[in-house]
């Protein structure tokens, strides 16, 4: 290297503290921040990535087992979303929480665990069974056709007339009201013209029926059919990782379609949860950031038929921008993703979630390839054991601001040094 190249690199050397050197970080140190501020750094004007094997960023056992020492306070935030898709909210001293809830029934019985709407469902008949037995005991007891002379048995004798054939006690009562509201029909016990009020009653009790079973059996077949059923077969990689992609920085993470019906119209969110401070000072405890996602050279929109990566680029416009594998390990976030599509077998609109805080983020790691073309099949074959792993890639270390300083330099450095090589002497 010329006399000329040393002086321009001493002129850039208060950004020249970019990369950190692989492999010097020792096993058992001080403390986290004594490791960090000891890492010899240097300048490589030359390199665009720099190997992070042996440094401690490379592995996520690593990553805890610094972030996690015992004696140090823990750090870590509490999730929004779990890895299920399960928002972890819950809800307090909401004003008449119990009226609201009743006042939308259809909905809460849908949400409900299923046993609570099984119970709901049998005591909705039974009880509906009970309270128009009562009812036509009451018209039988007015009217007399309960008394010893006017009971079946001795109707022919005496020529009474009852408002119900073959009613002889409450039991009776019962039978007739669970055939009248399902039209079973047995034609042992029927109405007869003697009393209008069993008339309305009848036609009451026929309509009510058939409201009652359309709405249990709708919030059944709502319950079977939800589309959240349908999350269980969508798939979120355990870890999200952070490597270099075509020169930028990028967090990634995959996602899965185990069935072969597909999902239509699939578009995948990301957004960063962290607290935030204002510059009036106020403290946004659950700020929310979106993150400008991505698959392949298409948008958040994608062709949704085998497991796709998704991307996320670090540039200035990213509210990752500033962070490095250092602050990785002390910052505290979290990046909910949501993948949102249609069923193809129902056409209900379905969405998946899923979450990653930073123990889960594995720095210079990149997705193993789960996607093969099968001679045997003559067709792309996808091997779902390796859906979560990863293998290791050289990256910096640096923040994705620092590494776009250093290219600026180092392209700052070759154009300068072509200009000197094409001055006359």
């Amino acid at each position: 290297m010329s006399d000329r190249q040393l002086s321009l690199l001493e002129e850039k050397k208060p950004l020249g503290r970019i990369f950190m050197r692989p492999g010097v970080i020792e096993e058992e140190p001080d403390s986290l921040d004594s490791v960090i501020g000891n890492l010899p750094l240097t300048i490589v004007p030359s390199l665009a990535r720099i190997s992070t094997q042996g440094s401690g960023f490379s592995r996520q056992e690593s990553v805890r087992s610094r972030a996690y020492r015992p004696g140090t306070t823990r750090k870590y935030r509490k999730r929004a979303i779990l890895k299920s898709g399960e928002c972890n909210i819950s809800t307090s001293k909401v004003s008449q929480q119990r009226l609201r809830f009743l006042q939308d029934i259809f909905t809460t019985l849908v949400d409900a665990q299923w046993r609570w709407t099984l119970l709901v469902f049998g005591f909705s008949f039974v009880g509906s069974w009970l309270f128009f037995a009562v009812i036509w005991w009451l018209i039988a007891f007015t009217h007399g056709d309960l008394e010893e002379l006017h009971l079946p048995d001795n109707q022919a004798e005496s020529g009474w007339s009852p408002c119900v054939y073959n009613i002889h006690s409450f039991t009776s009562c019962f039978l007739f009201s669970i055939e009248t509201q399902h039209t079973i029909g047995y034609g042992v016990r029927t109405t007869t013209e003697e009393c209008p009020e069993a008339i309305f009653i009848m036609c009451f009790q026929s309509i009510y029926g058939v409201m009652i079973q359309a709405f249990m059996v709708g919030i059944v077949f709502a319950k079977m059919t939800r589309p959240k059923h349908r999350t269980q077969t969508l798939l979120f990689s355990k870890h999200a990782v952070i490597c270099q992609r075509d020169g930028e920085l990028c967090f990634m993470f995959r996602v899965g379609d185990m069935r072969k019906s597909h999902i239509i119209g699939a578009n995948v969110r990301a957004q960063l949860i962290r607290t935030r401070t204002t510059k009036e000072g106020e403290v946004l405890m659950q700020y929310q950031s979106e993150l400008e996602v991505g698959v392949d050279g298409c948008a958040s929109d994608m062709f949704f038929i085998w497991p796709q990566v998704v991307v996320h680029r670090i540039n200035s416009d990213s509210p990752l921008y500033n962070m490095s594998a250092t602050d990785l390990l002390q910052d505290r976030f979290e990046v909910v993703v949501i993948l949102e599509g249609t069923v193809e077998s129902t056409g209900q609109s379905t969405q998946a979630r899923s979450s990653y805080v930073n123990t889960e983020i594995l720095w210079g790691h990149r997705f193993e390839p789960v996607v093969f073309y099968n001679k045997d099949i003559q067709g792309y074959e996808i091997n779902y054991s390796k859906f979560d792993e990863t293998q290791q890639v050289d990256t910096p270390l640096c923040s994705a601001r620092e590494l776009a300083e250093f290219y600026k330099i180092q392209d700052d450095y070759r154009s300068n040094a072509e200009e000197t090589i094409q001055m006359p002497a």
